[in-house]
């Protein structure tokens, strides 16, 4: 008797036809352009290239305004002595063996000065995106919550590294995607279902912040778990440096789950998983059943140090000043350009263009001497492309102001001072 096979559909969740099809195009004329693929030293700030393109020779100098070091952290004098340091005490760079199995001492230190930092557990992983592939199956199957197998919603906007997920979760349960931040949605969503997680974005990778408030009342009602990953607001936003959702949400607790990367304002390597009211039985489950969280593949020893280094900075009055510096040279871009972010602390602004403009006029503000990332499908929906400009607290005035006089001059909306104001 033949066994019959199960063809399961495709294209349920992702499209890479449609992804690569599409994508690719703007990728090579990126490319073709100089935009993707640029190879430079860095020296004092400023990058310099050491391999040409067709419209510009090696030694082409430019200033970054496409790195999510916010803070410059990961250039701190602290931070590098902090990897150092750490290489020479612990003899090793990786110790390459599951944390379950057998650990050195390091990575519980960073966890311990993290979970002080935050006020809740923390586990630390090589990457966000590898927390989240731990995590999400985990909700998703009712073995990290309340033991319910939740309804999960993906936010239309979810980071990809979470998006990613959805087939391995609906191996385990249902899953469903929302429109971007939509609360009649989700709530429509936790009437209908006992249990229900939210997965989204704490704070977009093309700006702005979830109504972390609104959504908090949904858990109080509803008892919905909302999982978040606050990469771009970490060391940027909030004192010492907690990110968005803790600073404002009022549900600390098991029904919130926060996952921020280390990798950008915080200014070194790594993630770092943040869980309040969970018991040590639930860390062991995560630990042990997470994926890549329990590989020979954890955060080696400089990053450690590094990290160790970075959160003592996270509490003296030095962070406060480099956050201070990083909003002032924000409002200094608003006053000169406008976009859909102007007014917000949120450190990036997305100019928006054509699909038809965009790579020209990424080549011409790289050409002026700049360098901001354009973006378009699948990073962002069909005809919505533009530049990604990312500020920083070591931006120079003179940088920004240049850099806004060559966005003006290819398409991007000045800002107009309200009545009886100048601009800065």
């Amino acid at each position: 008797m033949t066994e019959r096979i199960t063809i399961t559909p495709t294209h349920r969740y992702r499209n890479n036809d449609k992804l690569i099809g599409i994508g690719n195009e703007f990728w090579d004329m990126s490319e073709r352009n100089g935009l993707a693929g640029i190879v430079a030293d860095l020296d004092s700030g400023v990058l310099r290239t050491t391999a040409g393109h067709d419209f510009v020779a090696d030694g082409h100098e430019f200033v970054n305004f496409s790195c999510c070091s916010y803070l410059d952290l990961d250039s701190h004098p602290k931070v590098i002595e902090g990897g150092l340091e750490a290489m020479r005490r612990y003899g090793v760079l990786d110790h390459c063996i599951a944390r379950s199995r057998v650990q050195i001492p390091a990575m519980l230190e960073l966890e311990d000065s993290l979970g002080e930092l935050f006020g809740a557990h923390v586990v630390c992983s090589i990457a966000a995106s590898t927390a989240t592939f731990g995590l999400l199956p985990l909700i998703a199957s009712g073995h990290l919550g309340d033991g319910t197998r939740p309804l999960m919603v993906f936010d239309k906007n979810a980071h990809v590294s979470m998006s990613n997920l959805k087939p391995v979760c609906a191996d385990e349960t249902e899953v469903v995607t929302s429109p971007h931040h939509d609360l009649d949605f989700i709530e429509d969503a936790c009437r209908k279902y006992a249990r229900v997680a939210y997965v989204c974005d704490g704070s977009d990778s093309l700006g702005g912040y979830a109504p972390v408030k609104e959504l908090a009342e949904l858990q109080d009602r509803y008892g919905l778990l909302v999982y978040y990953d606050d990469s771009h607001s970490l060391s940027a936003y909030g004192e010492r440096g907690v990110g968005y959702v803790r600073t404002h949400s009022p549900v600390l607790d098991e029904r919130t789950i926060v996952v921020v990367t280390l990798n950008k304002a915080f200014g070194t390597s790594g993630a770092a998983i943040v869980l309040d009211g969970y018991e040590k039985e639930t860390l062991r489950i995560i630990e042990r059943f997470g994926g890549a969280l329990n590989y020979s593949q954890l955060l080696n020893t400089a990053a450690v140090g590094a990290g160790l280094a970075s959160a003592e900075i996270h509490r003296t009055p030095e962070l406060s000043t480099l956050q201070s510096r990083l909003y002032r040279n924000i409002e200094l871009f608003d006053s000169l350009v406008h976009t859909a972010q102007t007014g917000s602390t949120y450190p990036i602004r997305l100019v928006p263009m054509s699909d038809e403009t965009v790579i020209e006029a990424g080549r011409r503000v790289f050409e002026a001497g700049f360098y901001v990332s354009p973006v378009f499908f699948p990073i962002v929906a069909r005809g919505t492309a533009g530049l990604r400009v990312m500020m920083r607290a070591g931006q120079t005035e003179e940088q920004i102001r240049g850099l806004c006089a060559v966005l003006t001059e290819v398409g991007a909306c000045p800002a107009i001072p309200a009545p009886g104001e100048a601009a800065l």
